[in-house]
């Protein structure tokens, strides 16, 4: 089933972002109004994840000047992803909020949980201003995941919500020609 025009539902959950001076917690609430990226992985102190989570904070600038939060979830504590952050070089270059999915409340609603592991598939969820899902991607535990990849299907996101009319093709990037789908344009392609 496709999450696709999902709408996310109610949820609060612990946070851990450098910077703060204490834990706090993220909700729905703080999604709604804004685009949205959630970017399940399965573990803190492993091996794949931290090579993602560095690569995304060095785009993540880039995603804030779209008005793009990044939302980094795990079953992990958020007492754990202090300690991660203070103890890799890699992943103590996050500067966005590392949200603690340890009672498996956003994982359940994105259906994202692996049975019987406790962890969060490998996943990503771009999410709208109204908190509906336009895009998402789920990968293998072996493959990680590439930022730049992300944030262009985000400013495609971004594009056809702003123009409801217009279609992005494939290796669309920012400025490029957009697609109107008309009938003379049917089979011309």
């Amino acid at each position: 089933m496709s999450h696709i025009n999902r709408t996310i539902k109610p949820f609060e959950l612990n946070a851990f972002r450098h910077g703060a001076e204490d834990f706090y917690t993220v909700s729905e609430k703080d999604v709604i109004g804004k685009w949205s990226v959630f970017f399940f992985y399965p573990a803190d102190f492993t091996f794949v994840c931290p090579t993602e989570l560095e690569d995304l904070a060095s785009n993540y600038d880039h995603f804030l000047k779209l008005g793009v939060e990044i939302y980094s979830v795990s079953t992990d504590s958020h007492w754990t992803h202090k300690a991660w952050h203070e103890k890799s070089e890699a992943v103590g270059t996050v500067r966005f909020p590392m949200l603690s999915d340890d009672q498996f409340k956003l994982s359940k609603q994105f259906k994202v949980l692996r049975p019987n592991e406790g962890r969060s598939e490998r996943a990503t969820f771009v999410l709208d201003p109204n908190g509906v899902v336009q895009a998402y991607e789920v990968t293998s535990e072996g493959m990680g995941r590439d930022a730049d990849e992300l944030l262009r299907k985000v400013k495609a996101a971004i594009h056809v919500y702003e123009n409801p009319d217009e279609r992005c093709p494939a290796k669309w990037r920012e400025g490029e020609e957009t697609l109107v789908p008309t009938l003379d344009l049917t089979g011309k392609i």
